[in-house]
């Protein structure tokens, strides 16, 4: 038995129960062996018809093939008759190379068409001039519309006629010439009838309608050349400046004319040295012909390109404008000539570059001339001689030599050196006159490249020019600095052999001059060029330099390594610029900061020098030894005046401070002062104060000296200023002037303050006196009283100095000054 049958019994009975459903099992199973053998009957019939089917194609197939050897063999015949070739690879060469032929000569008929259509719409436009201006525009247009749509052909053909495209541009480019000339010539007619250019304001009535068709007509011609420009041009950047208008080059065709008459060849008025004759006779054009613009030209361009996109362009839409335009080639023509005969001549060009540069000012200012757009400044005539022509590197050079030669002649001056008082306020520091004059010299050189165009023209001029010549001047100044210490070192004052002359230019008030002229010019310059950076010009310049920096191949193409801008200029250049909103860093931000440095290190020398005489001064006061001897009867008249050993220094301060507050200005003296009085307080403090003891009269008089010294320096840098320089010194004179307003303490002090006091007992306190009282009835603290306190403890001691009012003595300098009291020490 077959194991699937014995399987699939196994499986249906299983059990004796299962014997009951054989029957309906038995015909389950005829069932479905009848539908089987349907389905094998169906699947015989189908394999018989799909048999007979592929046979019949197999069949048809070869039939195909045979009749396709049959027609091929034929083909071949023929081909080799037809050919004269004797292989098939032979003749089909033959064959393609014929059917190239033909091809060619296709591509050649339609050409041929195509070039007769050229000619017939050129012949039809031709023969409708001076008849009907509508009927020789129709085939123009057509034309034009031609080579218009064979461009783009051109370029999915990759260039496949070239000669063609150029050959039928020249045609149509040849035809619009000749109707431009035609209708040229029909408006100089009416220009004649006019009498033009006899100035007028309008036109005559008679004439009127022609000369609005002839100048429409030039209008409408170039109205699509036009603005296939301005779309060419809308996505590039800047854009070119815009053509003249044809109907305004035929006007100025006669003012050109009058023009090369007068300012060519050996005529008065063609001067090299006198470029402004022609530019302002062109000025004087324009206000000749402005209202004569305005009433017959202004009309007829609202007229004819209101509601297009040539309504945005100035140079198209204002009459005035568009005049400017059209003179400006003359103008280029006659300057490109003129700068070519005085290339030579260094004044002569930089005369003439000057005077293009307020021609185009007066342009744009008076006239208002922006061609391209109201947004968009005019580059101007300067930059089209600078840069189109190529003269700003000869010109740089010119004003640098310029610049340069003056900046010797204001160091050469004979009172280059000299403080100049009058330039500045009273309370300002007094700059040299060689520092005025050179402020004078770069605001000159900045007026001279402020109108400009170029950015990198600006940016060579403030760093080749003007940040050159402020660092000159720094390194002299640096240089003087550097001279007078070598000259002024303690080696420099003891070498033998070193004249009184010498000496004294470094010494006194000599020398406090030499040192006040780098202040003082350093101060000056540092705060104009504070000043400068915030110019507009500057700023301007900064923030456009901030701007190109993030593409470095612009800036060093024009200016160079970018750091060695940064070095010039400011180290932020190139930093994220801006905090808050706001602009950081300035254009001057390095020089400015050389000038601050300058002026810090000049000033820091100031003081050492009055520090150092001042102290010298003091020597003989503090050789005084008598302080603790003076008694009640010469304070009388030691407590008055001041002790004659103070006279040197008072002369000294009067003569220092004098010149001092004039030459350095109120803040920069009082600075100085204080510097100074600190020295006098230390010194005073160390060698005088804390070196004797001092009785009640030595103390009265110390107290009279520091107050002589600070009303001395009163006198010239402000109320108030000495006990501010010296506020340590003056508490310290009050708190040893301290008067004994107690009795003596019943119980002595064991030793003397300098070997280490005993403290107080509270048991043996002082025995105050109750009258001494102020009229307020606030106790006033004696002597004796304070010395208690402030050796009882600490914080009694502090107490105290503040009950006292002594902000500046701490509680170890009030105990040391007051154990310099004979009556404390004893």
């Amino acid at each position: 038995m077959d194991s699937r049958v014995q399987d699939y019994l196994d499986d249906k009975f299983q059990s004796s129960a299962d014997l009951e459903s054989l029957d309906s099992l038995l015909e389950n199973v005829k069932s479905q062996q009848e539908l089987l053998k349907q389905q094998l009957d169906d699947a015989r019939r189908d394999h018989d018809g799909a048999k007979r089917k592929a046979e019949q194609h197999i069949e048809s197939i070869q039939r195909k093939a045979q009749a396709f050897q049959k027609e091929q063999s034929s083909m071949d015949r023929r081909l080799l008759v037809v050919t004269q070739s004797e292989t098939s690879d032979d003749a089909v060469r033959k064959f393609e190379s014929s059917m190239e032929k033909l091809r060619k000569l296709d591509v050649a008929a339609g050409y041929v068409e195509l070039l007769q259509s050229v000619d017939r719409l050129r012949t039809e436009c031709t023969s409708q001039l001076g008849k009907s201006d509508e009927a020789a525009m129709e085939p123009y247009g057509k034309l034009r519309h031609l080579v218009t749509s064979l461009r783009p052909l051109q370029d999915a053909a990759e260039g496949a006629a070239p000669h063609l495209l150029d050959y039928i541009a020249r045609q149509a480019e040849d035809l619009r010439q000749t109707i431009q000339n035609s209708f040229a010539a029909d408006l100089e007619g009416t220009l004649k009838k006019m009498n033009w250019p006899k100035p007028t304001d309008t036109v005559p009535l008679a004439l009127e309608k022609e000369w609005s068709a002839n100048v429409v007509r030039l209008l409408k011609l170039q109205q699509q050349d036009l603005l296939d420009l301005e779309h060419s041009v809308s996505t590039q950047a800047p854009k070119q400046e815009p053509p003249a208008l044809w109907a305004l080059e035929v006007m100025v065709h006669a003012l050109e004319q009058r023009f090369i008459y007068h300012f060519s060849g050996n005529k008065a008025t063609n001067r090299l040295d006198k470029p402004e004759y022609f530019l302002h006779h062109t000025t004087e054009l324009l206000s000749t012909y402005s209202t004569f613009l305005q009433n017959a030209v202004q009309p007829l361009l609202v007229q004819q390109f209101r509601g297009t996109d040539l309504s945005l362009t100035p140079a198209y839409i204002d009459a005035l404008s568009a005049f400017i335009t059209a003179l400006l080639p003359m103008l280029k023509r006659k300057l490109y000539s003129f700068a070519t005969q005085v290339s030579s001549q260094p004044q002569l060009l930089s005369h003439l570059i000057h005077e293009v540069m307020a021609f185009d000012a007066t342009l744009q200012e008076s006239y208002s001339y922006s061609p391209i757009s109201p947004s968009l400044p005019w580059r101007g005539l300067a930059h089209f001689l600078l840069d189109t022509c190529g003269y700003f590197a000869q010109w740089l050079t010119v004003e640098r030599d310029f610049a340069v030669a003056r900046y010797q002649s204001i160091i050469d001056a004979s009172d280059a050196g000299e403080l100049d008082y009058d330039s500045v306020s009273s309370e300002a520091a007094k700059p040299m006159k060689a520092a005025v004059r050179l402020n004078d010299l770069l605001e000159t050189v900045t007026n001279r490249y402020r109108p400009l165009a170029s950015f990198s023209q600006k940016m060579r001029f403030l760093i080749d020019i003007q940040i050159s010549i402020f660092d000159r001047f720094n390194l002299r100044l640096r240089n003087s600095l550097d001279a007078f210490v070598a000259s002024s070192s303690t080696i420099g004052r003891t070498v033998p052999g070193v004249s009184v002359e010498r000496q004294s230019e470094v010494q006194g008030i000599k020398g406090l001059d030499r040192l006040c002229r780098v202040f003082g010019s350093a101060d000056y310059l540092e705060r104009a060029m504070r000043d400068w950076s915030d110019d507009v010009f500057f700023l301007e310049l900064y923030e456009e330099l901030q701007a190109r920096v993030k593409e470095p191949e612009r800036v060093n193409r024009h200016l160079g390594d970018i750091q060695e801008v940064q070095q010039k200029t400011s180290g932020a250049i190139g930093e994220d610029g801006e905090t808050d909103g706001e602009l950081q860093g300035a254009l001057f931000d390095e020089t400015a900061g050389l000038y601050h440095s300058l002026r810090v290190r000049s000033e820091n020398m100031i003081i050492e020098m009055l520090s150092y005489s001042l102290r010298e001064t003091l020597r003989p006061y503090a050789a005084v030894t008598t302080w603790g001897s003076l008694t009640s009867a010469s304070a009388t008249t030691g407590g008055s005046a001041p002790s004659a050993e103070l006279d040197p220094m008072l002369r000294l301060i009067t003569e220092y401070f004098g010149f001092l507050g004039k030459a350095v200005g109120k803040l920069a003296a009082r600075r100085i002062s204080r510097q100074a009085l600190h020295a006098i307080q230390n010194y005073i403090w160390d060698q005088v104060l804390l070196r004797h003891f001092f009785s009640t009269a030595g103390a009265l008089q110390l107290s009279t000296d520091v107050a002589t010294i600070c009303s001395h320096v009163d006198r010239f840098v402000g109320m108030g200023q000495g006990r501010a320089g010296m506020r340590r010194l003056v508490e310290g004179s009050v708190l040893l002037g301290l008067p004994v307003r107690g009795e003596i303490p019943r119980v002595q002090r064991g030793k003397s303050g300098e070997e280490g006091e005993e403290a107080f007992d509270e048991d043996t306190a002082w025995e105050e006196d109750d009258a001494d009282t102020g009229d307020g009835g606030e106790k006033k603290l004696g002597l004796f009283e304070v010395d208690r306190l402030l050796f009882t403890d600490n914080e009694s001691a502090r107490q105290v100095v503040r009950e006292l009012g002594l902000e500046m003595l701490s509680v170890g300098d009030a105990r040391e000054v007051l154990k310099r009291r004979v009556e404390v020490r004893s």
